[in-house]
């Protein structure tokens, strides 16, 4: 697909007989595209399943039980599929560290951020990441950034701010320590997910994602621990425990390796710019699920995302 891209950019000749044809065509949504809108969807049905886990799990030690979970699910299907194949130390170091921002900082920062300020609030500050993914993977140079992808950013990112400011943000002084969490683990995620990118083909992206994963998740865990030792499980009912492994399997273990695998694919600023459909998700969830009816605000802003994510498929 990379080299599909390069050859349309270095292509600058055309003919007299398709000087006439549309100069703006969309390409056809690949595999690629319909892998990610799927992980758009369980991330964004998956806080309408974390938030009904948090009535009766504590937050760091709803964490720790997810981490450990997908842990043991991530290195059994690396063993099943690729087996235990060391890499080069340099390499192995490099996932250490990505793994230590795209998991361990940032789930924690997620979590802790989540339970210390609004959910409107989180929703907004998230609608930086793609614009923190698409700037720092430019500065890098792991992407060129072309017309139409800018024009499907800037659009996706202004229906984000739509839809979670039709919720009403607080920014009152309680939400600061939370707001700031969210903000920071805005820039480990844009972190992680240009740093994969930079990850050549030599290496799958299912390896990618479990070394990642397995070198990230201890402090995660560790951070729950005091948090698991005094859990009463007795009042946690059995709707929050199937969350946990919910949580774990799909939108950790499935949902980190198609990401990984996508960026890989197409970029991380393009994979980036369908992110911002997770809050889309997310409030059709919360109304099946809860009853709370979107606006119309928040209705112009899902149509200016999917505008957004149409416009950035054009040549």
């Amino acid at each position: 697909m990379r080299a599909e891209a390069a050859g349309r950019i270095g292509s600058r000749v055309v003919s007299s007989s398709t000087a006439t044809a549309p100069a703006a065509a969309s390409r056809p949504f690949s595999a690629s595209d319909l892998a990610i809108l799927g992980v758009v969807v369980v991330w964004g049905s998956n806080y309408t399943v974390v938030k009904e886990a948090l009535d009766t799990i504590p937050p760091l030690a709803f964490m720790s039980l997810r981490f450990t979970v997908a842990s043991v699910a991530m290195a059994a299907l690396l063993w099943k599929v690729e087996g235990w194949k060391p890499l080069p130390w340099r390499l192995f170091l490099k996932l250490a560290g990505l793994g230590l921002v795209g998991n361990t900082v940032y789930q924690l920062c997620f979590i802790l951020g989540v339970a210390n300020t609004t959910a409107a609030n989180s929703g907004l500050l998230t609608a930086t990441t793609p614009v923190l993914v698409a700037g720092l993977g430019t500065v890098l140079g792991v992407d060129r950034l072309t017309r139409p992808l800018m024009t499907g950013l800037s659009l996706a990112v202004v229906g984000m701010l739509m839809i979670v400011l039709a919720r009403g943000p607080s920014m009152g002084a309680g939400s600061r320590l939370g707001d700031g969490l969210i903000l920071v683990g805005c820039v480990c995620w844009a972190v992680y997910t240009v740093g994969i990118r930079t990850i050549g083909p030599e290496v799958s992206a299912l390896r990618v994602t479990a070394v990642t994963m397995l070198t990230g998740a201890p402090g995660v865990i560790l951070a729950g621990v005091p948090s698991v030792l005094v859990l009463d499980p007795r009042p946690i009912g059995m709707g929050a425990w199937l969350g946990v492994v919910y949580s774990a399997l799909i939108p950790l273990v499935l949902s980190y390796y198609i990401w990984g695998r996508t960026v890989q694919q197409v970029g991380s600023a393009r994979a980036s710019l369908y992110n911002t459909g997770v809050p889309v998700v997310a409030a059709l969830t919360a109304w099946a699920v809860r009853g709370e009816r979107p606006t119309g605000l928040q209705i112009l802003g899902a149509a200016l995302i999917i505008t957004g994510v149409v416009l950035s498929r054009r040549k």
